[in-house]
């Protein structure tokens, strides 16, 4: 196939893209600057210049291609329901394409304090919010819904576990909220990439999957693990303390998120084989030495 990609050097999106050229797929990746075309072009796909504001450059995208996987978005937390509103204007660009369509999602959309599923339909007022109506949309048009956890973990990310790394470092303390009983599902960015393919070649239309390698990380044995290779304490911190805290993130940190794959095992012999979460933060990556001056 010929697979049109958004957010191709992203940190996900760039996986992706290995994963279908290593399984013999043609790859239009989507490129807003000089640098992300030689990126591409270096990792063996063809450049398209656009961006996810400019519906033209995407629709041409989707036309030129037999599928389009859309793993772009803005990512200020600033100004989350703007991303929303961009996103969703994508979505529906990409899906009036015709050409199959697997977007990415997240299982926050769902009700926390229970294990989401597949069979379960986004919440407009979660922690992920922002991202329903693109969902809904998708879904609508045929499209695949790909949701994943809130740590997509692995070599370069600079997700939100980096960003605990480092209000624990500025900090002096890595904090979980409350007990830290609260869960956070995770899965490794090889194993994600691996999941899209499928996905794109197989995946029913209509469908949501979870890319879901592990359903529930206490939160307090995250903070643990960054504690200990940061050489700092860690304790607790109360709900109302969290904000101040850990600043915007801690509307996240504190929520309790598990999810499970089951289903998209069972429907497309997925799974994970890729290190876990905790077992990746002891690899020692994420947190690299000083450079002695």
């Amino acid at each position: 196939m010929r697979i049109f990609v958004t957010g191709a050097t992203g940190f996900i999106g760039s996986a992706v893209v290995t994963e279908l050229l290593q399984a013999g797929h043609e790859v239009i990746g989507l490129a807003r600057s000089n640098e992300a075309i030689a990126a591409l072009e270096a990792a063996g796909a063809t450049s398209h210049r656009g961006d996810l504001e400019d519906l033209g450059s995407l629709r041409a995208g989707a036309d030129a291609a037999d599928g389009v996987i859309h793993t772009a978005f803005v990512h200020d937390f600033s100004r989350l329901a703007d991303s929303g509103r961009i996103d969703l204007r994508a979505v529906e660009t990409l899906a009036d394409s015709g050409r199959p369509l697997v977007i990415t999602s997240g299982t926050a959309l769902v009700t926390p304090g229970r294990t989401a599923t597949e069979n379960d339909i986004s919440e407009p007022e979660g922690a992920g919010s922002h991202r329903a109506p693109s969902e809904h949309a998708a879904l609508a048009r045929g499209g695949v819904v790909v949701r994943f956890p809130p740590t997509v973990h692995g070599e370069g990310d600079h997700g939100f576990v980096p960003v605990l790394i480092g209000v624990a470092r500025e900090r002096g303390v890595s904090a979980y909220v409350g007990d830290g009983a609260n869960r956070w599902a995770a899965v490794h960015r090889r194993d994600a990439a691996h999941l899209f393919r499928l996905a794109i070649e197989s995946a029913p239309a209509g469908t949501v999957l979870h890319g879901v390698g592990e359903e529930g990380i206490p939160t307090r044995e995250i903070a643990e693990v960054i504690g200990r290779h940061l050489d700092v304490p860690t304790t607790s911190i109360s709900a109302d303390e969290a904000l101040e805290h850990f600043g915007w993130i801690g509307r996240f940190f504190g929520i309790d998120v598990p999810a499970s794959s089951a289903i998209t095992q069972q429907r497309l012999n997925w799974t994970s084989t890729h290190p876990g979460l905790i077992e990746d933060l002891e690899a020692g990556h994420y947190f690299p030495k000083a450079v002695p001056q």
